[in-house]
């Protein structure tokens, strides 16, 4: 039997008084839920309720919404992909103390959750919009990004570097099943699934997922990324965007600096006329200076200037200016592994800062590793579009709570570490508590606590709770 309890400690006292508890639980805290706590503190969970309307009828809506994604949320961030381990998520009492509210369960037999995975599969039934029906965008996605929004303003945060990127959400490829997914044939092999396009925010410790798009693996990644990119309220100007190959658009280009004054970085192709133009000048100059990066010691890096008319588009006029860092690898084993040119709109960047700035690319494709081989986020349960994008959203939610955490007072010890690697470590500081369940209502109370509140009690009250004591 599973149902829902709010916090009341005046009445489980009166209940253990009278001999009258159904469970009683032990608790030592962990790491997610110093997370989910420091979160809610911090009033960033009280706006998950505000950034996606509830759309449950009056008699189906008894767990609060905030709860339900919170729950949806901590099940995700402890590698719970199922949808019968979100009412189990939290069990901390501590935790439920704060939040006011537990899901309590009379026999921990999982199939007992069954009627809870109904409960969540309806609720995520109520967003299907018609109107959106051949569209990849869902109000889960939509809410991730009006989400991180309001976060970003109410902790006044304001990154001014972002990583442009997408990676592929592979599915076994003999399941036609899997709603609106893609097939794409490379040199890679086959692969069936999604496309995630997300923007990263670099912060002090760590980095932020701003907003993500989603669509078919076989589409690429600038016609994935291309609109979001010219509507996001995240580019200011000012602001610095990193890209890869894969979004190489002379159009996109001068769109950023001309409308939003976003300078972009990117790396040229082998085979264009402006890599071509960049390596014979500055093979011609041979000014080359050492490379930042003390780890590259076979390579030197060139500046070279106004290279812009070098690549046009179809409108030449209206082409922003482009300067280049090439750098040159003299123990390079292959020819085309000698020469790489690295492009900006920035005019006033130097090679250093060209290059610099560049290599810190690889800070979303360490996301994308995590994300995948620990956090799960391929682990689809379910072959709906729908269900997919809310497990996708609800553990970016938690991605998202973890790099923020590292980012305050509370967390910053835990800087430039992976989440498996510090709960490997965390060591638990709290003293024991437990949670004590009667009626409708729980409540926490320390060892100190629930020891002389027992030996204050009658005998026969004794015996009633000793059942309970014992199973501790």
């Amino acid at each position: 039997m599973i149902k829902l309890c709010q916090y009341n400690k005046e009445k489980v006292l009166s209940a253990i008084k009278a001999g009258k508890i159904e469970g009683i639980e032990s608790s030592y805290g962990n790491f997610i839920d110093e997370i989910i706590l420091t979160m809610k503190r911090k009033g960033i969970t009280s706006e998950l309720s505000e950034s996606i309307e509830d759309k449950r009828s009056e008699k189906n809506s008894t767990i609060p919404h905030e709860i339900l994604l919170l729950l949806s949320i901590a099940a995700k961030m402890k590698i719970k992909t199922a949808m019968t381990d979100i009412p189990y998520a939290i069990t901390e009492a501590e935790t439920l103390s704060e939040l006011g509210w537990n899901i309590h369960y009379s026999n921990r037999d999982i199939e007992e959750g069954i009627v809870s995975e109904g409960a969540i599969r309806n609720y995520i039934k109520n967003y299907v919009s018609e109107e959106k029906a051949e569209e990849y965008k869902t109000e889960f996605i939509e809410m991730y990004n009006r989400y991180v929004s309001k976060i970003k303003r109410k902790l006044d945060i304001e990154p001014y570097i972002h990583i442009l990127d997408c990676t592929e959400e592979e599915v076994n490829l003999s399941n036609e099943n899997y709603e609106k997914s893609g097939v794409i044939k490379d040199s890679e092999g086959v692969r069936r699934g999604y496309k995630l396009g997300t923007l990263r925010g670099l912060l002090e410790n760590s980095g932020i997922i701003e907003e993500v798009v989603m669509s078919s693996i076989e589409r690429h990644d600038l016609k994935v990324c291309e609109d979001m990119l010219k509507k996001s309220e995240h580019l200011r100007t000012g602001d610095i965007l990193i890209n890869d190959r894969g979004f190489i658009s002379r159009e996109l280009l001068n769109y950023l600096k001309t409308e939003k004054g976003v300078d972009v970085y990117v790396p040229a192709k082998a085979n264009m006329d402006i890599y071509a133009e960049a390596v014979s000048i500055a093979t011609m100059r041979n000014k080359w200076q050492k490379h930042p990066n003390p780890e590259r010691k076979t390579q030197k890096i060139a500046f070279v200037e106004q290279l812009g008319s070098m690549w046009q588009s179809e409108n030449p006029a209206e082409d922003v200016e482009i300067n280049v860092c090439v750098v040159h690898d003299e123990k390079a084993k292959t020819k085309d592994k000698e020469f790489f040119v690295f492009m900006t709109t920035d005019t006033s960047a130097t090679s250093r800062q060209i290059i610099k700035t560049y290599e810190l690319r690889p800070e979303i494709e360490e996301d994308y590793r995590q994300l995948k081989d620990f956090w799960q986020i391929e682990d689809f349960r379910s072959t709906k579009y729908l269900d997919i994008t809310f497990h996708n959203v609800m553990l970016l939610i938690g991605y998202f709570y973890f790099q923020l955490f590292k980012e305050m007072e509370e967390g910053r010890k835990y800087a430039k570490k992976s989440l498996p690697v510090i709960i490997k470590n965390y060591v638990v500081k709290k003293k024991a508590v437990f949670v004590i369940y009667s009626g409708m209502f729980f409540a926490v109370f320390g060892f100190l606590e629930i020891m002389q509140l027992y030996s204050s009690l009658s005998p026969s009250t004794k015996k009633k709770l000793d059942i309970f004591f014992a199973s501790v």
